[in-house]
């Protein structure tokens, strides 16, 4: 897939979403630094900074890997980092992005994933996104990238709100999980939650299921970061609520509720095309399909 042109739909829509978003607030700029936003969760001499402080490095050996975890919380908003993913042979290496409501895997934690699945040379990477409600998840998807994510910095952006969580690269929807507004077990909207990233051994799983081990001669493997933005409600406890009913947020808006008619143009484009798994497509192993799995993207 590497060097495919984006469709004419989603070139019009990072624009114009650029656009929206550089307008509807300040908060949305890249942050100033590292320690005003995060701290180290482990391994603190496996992550390093360029001589500006702008680009945050974490490193992969056969010892251990590396994390970091945001300092605030928040419950709803937009979350943004621009990633560059290990290069050449990255097989049985994953390096996570996602948000959850506890500093470590617990039983009842709500969480929102993505996790980049590394590759032997010369084939694609995927990115695996899911959703955990009070521990439980099993709502992969898995996706091809239409462009090389080892070769340059690529934005990697969570929408969450009480009506959708939306999962986009550069800009573009790539699944859209959809609230029915009742009270249920799949949609994580009540618990606030922490943004995290860390880069991993999981040679058991990751790639063609575990069958592509780790080659450690190849190691360090190192991902790295920069342009954290965030545009969204912090949460500090004890706190009642978090969701605006001000025109300020633009996330806890109408128009963040569903896609638009340009984000459906390039939703579409990427489920004809990127899609490689679809939990709700899986009636080998879901014979009865999970509640969510009938809500549609489109509204």
């Amino acid at each position: 897939m590497e060097g495919r042109a984006f469709p004419m739909p989603i070139l019009l829509y990072i624009a114009v979403f650029i656009a929206a978003s550089c307008s509807s607030s300040e908060a949305a700029a890249p942050t100033s630094s590292f320690d005003n936003n995060f701290s180290i969760m482990w391994s603190e001499n496996h992550f390093t900074t360029s001589a500006d402080k702008q680009i945050w490095y974490l490193s992969l050996d056969k010892d251990t890997g590396c994390g970091f975890q945001t300092k605030q919380k928040y419950r709803f908003g937009w979350f943004s980092m621009k990633i560059k993913l290990v290069g050449g042979d990255s097989a049985g290496v994953v390096t996570a992005y996602y948000m959850c409501s506890e500093n470590g895997a617990g039983p009842e934690r709500d969480e929102l994933d993505f996790e980049f699945l590394g590759n032997r040379t010369g084939q694609p990477y995927l990115i695996q996104t899911n959703v955990f409600k009070n521990g439980t998840g099993n709502r992969e998807m898995r996706h091809q990238l239409w462009f090389d994510p080892t070769e340059d910095y690529h934005s990697y952006s969570i929408l969450w709100n009480d009506h959708q969580i939306v999962f986009f690269v550069d800009k573009v929807p790539i699944r859209v999980y959809k609230n029915n507004g009742e009270a249920n077990n799949f949609f994580p909207n009540e618990k606030p939650m922490y943004l995290f990233s860390s880069i991993w051994n999981a040679d058991s799983w990751a790639t063609r299921g575990g069958l592509e081990k780790t080659d450690w001669t190849k190691a360090p493997f190192v991902s790295s970061y920069t342009d954290f933005s965030v545009d969204a409600c912090q949460w500090e406890d004890p706190f009642p609520a978090c969701v605006s009913t001000t025109t300020d947020n633009w996330w806890d808006q109408y128009n963040a509720w569903h896609l638009s008619d340009d984000q459906k143009k390039d939703y579409a484009w990427i489920q004809r095309n990127m899609v490689i798994y679809d939990y709700c497509t899986d009636y080998e192993r879901f014979p009865t399909l999970p509640v969510e799995c009938s809500l549609s993207p489109w509204d």
